[in-house]
């Protein structure tokens, strides 16, 4: 989850700012942006994967592993009474490539994890989109897709921590524990359904999160390919 305050949701939007006021895409336009597949992290790693950066808030335990699974490499997560996140810049512009897709598979649920409560919002597997915008602390907005314990699946829900925040339902409960699952998103379709208009700025950074300390439970998840691509 993110915090209302000085933490990833402050990071990670001040770091898509820079990111955006960078200069404008490249105009080769590519059919995909791979955003993380794993392929490069040396497996078995642990830790903070190479490319990535960790949250500035709290004390997490990062209990992450690159693993060998089905022929490719995975990012395993692992959360007992804690809360980790990790965030990676990209600059994706979702008018031309608005397709989120993304490979997941939840292990073990946080007991009770419910997003729509602020008591109870821990996921097993959070995937954030942030759209940085000026000021970042106070307008940058935020699309969280996760695997929730209790919300049901196409529930869209304002944080009750930060209002820079919307979680997208996308899968729930046990029904799908241990498969792997592949989604696919429209990122551009959603951002317009949440905000009313589309969106005026890139997407300046991609982050992944578990969590289990609000309920104080454990979960576990594991994270495969993430990209953008063309419809």
């Amino acid at each position: 989850m993110f915090r209302a305050t000085s933490g990833l949701v402050t990071g990670v939007a001040l770091l898509a700012t820079t990111l955006v006021a960078g200069g404008p895409l490249s105009a080769a336009d590519p059919a995909t942006v791979l955003v993380e597949d794993w392929s490069k992290q040396p497996e078995g790693k642990t830790g903070i994967p190479d490319g990535w950066k960790g949250q500035s808030w709290g004390s997490p335990k990062y209990e992450f592993r690159i693993v060998p699974q089905g022929g490719r490499k995975v990012l395993h997560l692992k959360s007992v009474n804690d809360s980790s996140t990790i965030s990676k810049e990209i600059k994706v512009d979702v008018r031309s490539q608005p397709i989120l897709q993304w490979s997941w598979q939840a292990v073990t649920l946080p007991k009770g994890g419910d997003a729509r409560k602020s008591a109870t919002d821990d996921q097993a597997a959070q995937l954030y989109v942030t759209f940085p915008r000026f000021p970042s602390q106070v307008r940058s907005r935020i699309i969280s897709y996760l695997w929730d314990s209790t919300a049901p699946v196409g529930a869209v829900v304002k944080s009750e921590k930060t209002g820079l925040v919307t979680y997208v339902v996308v899968r729930s409960g046990p029904a799908d524990l241990g498969k792997w699952a592949t989604e696919s998103r429209n990122v551009l379709e959603d951002y317009k359904k949440i905000y009313g208009e589309a969106p005026g700025e890139e997407v300046g950074a991609i982050s992944i999160s578990i969590d289990s300390n609000d309920t104080r439970s454990a979960a576990e998840s594991y994270f495969g390919e993430i990209l953008f691509r063309k419809p």
